[in-house]
């Protein structure tokens, strides 16, 4: 039961873990896809708009600084008319190379006939200002009519591309409009998918932790249960069902170990052996619940006699009665002892069939000693069934007791 309930709640964690993978590579790659449609739209609002319009003013800053500025120096004999050639020429190359990347970019159809219109201006421009050029390097002079021409020519190109960067600009503002509705958008749509991501991963989440609090229920509650029932297995493994005393197997377990610590603190150690008198004319007089009730009886009285932690009280088997008493001398056993006879009379349980009394009485060895490294594991038990068969040859209803475990010397009440 426990290795079901453990297996259905790693099941759980499993699938929520897979849920939480899957959701989160969900996340990304619809983060990537808006981030490179987010991209593209800077890319064409800025590379699309933004470089024409630098392009088409550089090369209004070059007819102005390169063409048109080197004539009036060379009007002006501040530069040689072979210097003044080479520049100009150099200038409208230049213009040339910005024009060319210029149209390279898209245009639209609208766009591409005014476009047309000013690369043919600039054509024209540009070939006066080549012829202007060869002059100057022929004649080593310009005229006053040329450089007004130059000016006027300069002025005429200056206005055109003015409304070509006039436009470039407006498409720039629009493109710049559009990207914003774009983004707001793609803003909305990232925000509502992670919102709802977030609102499975939460319900999801509640759901499994729910299962997992209820499954730790159960499982609590198994293991209480399975600890119960072994209490109860391992009570009834050393328990003694009618009783309810220790059984002959834990007798066997506690006699080897106790001993065996008395040997380490060669301290004393006490068995005694009892057994109720006559206890076979009883059960046939009386029946044998009345004789399981005299056992329960005399254990009742063992168990009040005996209270320390370190006295142990078993039943052997059948009317026979077991006893180790740890740290107990001779003078204190033999009280007990004495103790024990008189409670079972004292409950005064009838025994008409008894020849040593009207009421139920037990017999009892006792063999006590202090332990040491040769004591042998079976003499305290010899010992006191010997003291025990004294005990019944002694006339019963009393305890024989002896401390000369290699030499059973008897004391007899």
């Amino acid at each position: 039961m426990h290795f079901i309930q453990a297996l259905k709640l790693r099941s759980k964690l499993f699938f929520f873990f897979l849920f939480v993978t899957f959701g989160l590579i969900f996340i990304g790659i619809v983060g990537t896809s808006y981030i490179n449609a987010m991209k593209r739209n800077v890319d064409a609002l800025y590379f699309g708009s933004l470089i024409p319009v630098m392009e088409l003013n550089e090369i209004t800053h070059t007819y102005y600084a390169g063409v048109l500025s080197t004539i009036h120096k060379a009007s002006r004999q501040e530069m040689s008319a072979q210097q003044a050639y080479y520049q100009i020429k150099k200038s409208l190359l230049k213009i040339n190379k910005k024009w060319h990347s210029y149209t390279s970019h898209y245009k639209s159809e609208e766009e591409m006939e005014y476009v047309a219109y000013v690369a043919m201006e600039l054509q024209v421009a540009n070939e006066l200002f080549l012829q202007i050029a060869a002059t100057i390097q022929q004649k080593d002079s310009i005229e006053s009519v040329m450089v007004q021409n130059v000016e006027q020519r300069v002025s005429s190109v200056d206005a055109v591309l003015k409304k070509l960067i006039n436009y470039e600009t407006d498409v720039a503002k629009y493109e710049r409009k559009v990207f914003l509705s774009k983004y707001e958008s793609i803003m909305k749509q990232i925000g509502g998918t992670l919102a709802l991501v977030v609102m499975m991963v939460v319900s999801i989440s509640l759901y499994v932790f729910r299962s997992i609090q209820e499954d730790h229920s159960k499982l609590e509650k198994v293991v209480k249960r399975l600890k119960v029932t072994n209490k109860k297995l391992e009570n009834a493994s050393y328990t003694d069902s009618l009783t309810g005393l220790y059984n002959r197997r834990y007798f066997n377990h506690i006699y080897e170990r106790e001993l065996g610590r008395a040997k380490r603190d060669k301290s004393y150690i006490t068995f005694m052996i009892l057994d109720i008198d006559f206890f076979k004319q009883y059960n046939d007089t009386y029946g044998h619940v009345e004789g399981d009730f005299a056992l329960k009886s005399v254990a009742k009285v063992l168990k009040d006699t005996l209270k320390r932690p370190s006295d142990y009280v078993f039943r052997l088997g059948g009317e026979e009665f077991g006893v180790i008493l740890s740290a107990t001398n001779e003078s204190d056993s033999a009280t007990l002892a004495r103790n024990i006879c008189e409670s079972v009379k004292q409950r005064e349980l009838r025994h008409e069939k008894s020849k040593v009394s009207n009421v139920v009485t037990i017999s009892i060895g006792v063999a006590c000693c202090v332990a040491d490294d040769v004591l042998d594991n079976e003499i305290l038990i010899t010992k006191a069934d010997e003291m025990l068969y004294t005990a019944k040859e002694s006339g019963r209803d009393r305890y024989c007791i002896t401390t000369k475990v290699s030499k059973a010397k008897s004391v007899s009440a």
